[in-house]
């Protein structure tokens, strides 16, 4: 504990944001980044708490030390504070920029409103990192002899096959896309993550050993049970990205798409990429000119916010089926878990319309063009309201109700009656495996990520490929030094 009175001295500061006026402009990142000073005074409001909850099970899911790398911020050994962060999380700028935060909701000082900014030191400390070139490839001193294959490279199985690299293994990625960085890459916008982090990652782990394979859709281009012969172990790290249904009449309507394809088409814009690949092949998407609705209330819905207000949206409406939150929960019934309250991100700062305890009854259309969505109120029940309807314009509506599982494709369609699926309590469509072991049904085939546990935040991957890794490397060689 860096200073005893730290938290009783220094008011919580996070990095503040470009106006919208501007930040909507660009696809860029927008957060102006705080001094290195400013960081340091913020690490001394961290009290050192008997029981750190904030890295406890209820808020970090990698275990991250944070009183630790905190005292270490603040006496300056920026060193100290990414071989101590890198000890549980392989990819902390990633996490420091998308992650929502779990760690500051359970904080003891969230108690009075006013956490340690655990999210900002954390993409500070690797952002230091890697100006102070403390970020280099750290291959293994010797080699097992043993081979594996990582089907996806998104958090679970970028973390996965860093560790079991420098386990000494030899490790293959088999990724679809053209680039690494599954949904990281293809999913979140540019705004909230530029790739370019992902790329430094991927010159690391290439440093390290790892071999990428692009463009390579396992289950399709090449055969499961080939690389189950010719490794001796695979992960799957295949994503969660079936899109849930909506069961709304009139998504057939022109103006009408999932959430997921037309993100990923504008990430490829912005990438430079072919938008016309095999993998989202479809029309181009755009919003500019035209009243745009977002039916769903996550970070999904906001992402495509964000997006529409950048391509150059007249207006963005989005429609929650929920309850407006209260605007300050319940501490003492609710800490240190994460609370259900009023918040509002980025995207819908930058002047969206949101509506609350909406159902979205029907798109509308003419001559098969979407033309706006029929809406009314519910009730606690989620049961529509009679006489509640109302009609809101509509020139393009994307669905954003979240994801039911793994793809149809690929490598359930290859193992199909094969590979063990499971049911989770959203009825999201998952492979099944412990979280110990982490193997399925079939022999040498492990899972990890949201491809088991369904959809989820990239910090969860980050763990679940860490502990895979582990896992795997106790099955080869029947003993391991990586971390759970």
């Amino acid at each position: 504990m860096g200073k005893v009175t730290g938290f009783l001295e220094i008011d919580r500061q996070v990095a503040k944001y470009q106006p919208a006026s501007d930040r909507i402009r660009h696809f860029r990142e927008f957060a102006l980044p705080m001094s290195e000073k400013e960081v340091e005074k913020q690490a001394a409001r961290c009290m050192d708490c008997g029981i750190p909850y904030c890295h406890g099970p209820t808020g970090c899911p990698v275990h991250n030390q944070i009183p630790d790398w905190n005292d270490l911020v603040y006496s300056n050994d920026w060193e100290g504070a990414i071989q101590n962060l890198h000890s549980t999380n392989n990819f902390p700028e990633w996490t420091g920029r998308v992650c929502p935060a779990p760690c500051e909701e359970a904080c003891t000082l969230n108690l009075e409103d006013a956490p340690v900014a655990i999210k900002t030191i954390e993409q500070a400390i690797a952002d230091k990192a890697y100006q102070l070139g403390l970020i280099r490839p750290q291959p293994a001193d010797h080699k097992t002899g043993k081979k594996v294959a990582v089907i996806g490279s998104g958090p679970a199985g970028m973390a996965g096959a860093q560790q079991l690299a420098r386990a000494g293994h030899e490790v293959h990625v088999y990724e679809r896309e053209s680039r690494p960085g599954g949904l990281l890459r293809y999913g979140i916008p540019d705004f909230k993550m530029e790739k370019h982090f992902i790329d430094r990652r991927v010159e690391q782990m290439q440093g390290e050993g790892v071999t990428f394979f692009c463009g390579v859709n396992i289950g399709v281009d090449k055969n499961t049970e080939d690389l189950l012969a010719e490794y001796d172990a695979v992960l799957y790290c295949g994503g969660s990205e079936r899109p849930r249904p909506a069961g709304i009449p009139g998504v057939e309507l022109d103006g009408v798409y999932d959430a997921m394809p037309y993100l990923v088409q504008q990430n490829r814009r912005v990438g430079g990429e072919n938008t016309d690949s095999v993998a989202w092949a479809m029309e181009p998407i755009w919003a500019a000119g035209k009243h745009v609705v977002v039916v769903g209330g996550g970070d999904t819905a906001s992402d495509c916010v964000g997006t529409a207000f950048r391509q150059g949206a007249v207006r963005v409406t989005q429609l929650d089926i929920r309850p407006q939150p209260p605007e300050k929960e319940d501490k003492l019934m609710v800490w240190p878990y994460w609370a259900t309250k009023m918040r509002v991100s980025s995207s819908q700062a930058e002047g969206a319309h949101r509506e609350f305890q909406v159902a979205t009854l029907e798109f509308i259309g003419d001559d098969g063009v979407l033309t706006g969505v029929k809406c009314c109120e519910v009730d606690e029940r989620r049961r529509p309201v009679p006489g509640t309807e109302f009609i809101i314009r509509a020139d393009l509506a994307f669905v954003a109700i979240g994801f039911q599982g793994v793809m149809e494709t690929g490598v359930p369609a290859e193992m199909a009656g094969k590979l063990e699926i499971a049911t989770d309590s959203r009825k999201s469509i998952n492979v099944k495996a412990d979280t110990k072991s982490y193997k399925t049904n079939v022999e040498k085939l492990f899972a990890a990520g949201d491809v088991r546990r369904g959809q989820s935040l990239v910090v969860w991957a980050i763990r679940e490929g860490r502990q895979a890794a582990r896992a795997i490397d106790e099955f080869m060689m029947g003993s391991s030094v990586l971390p759970r």
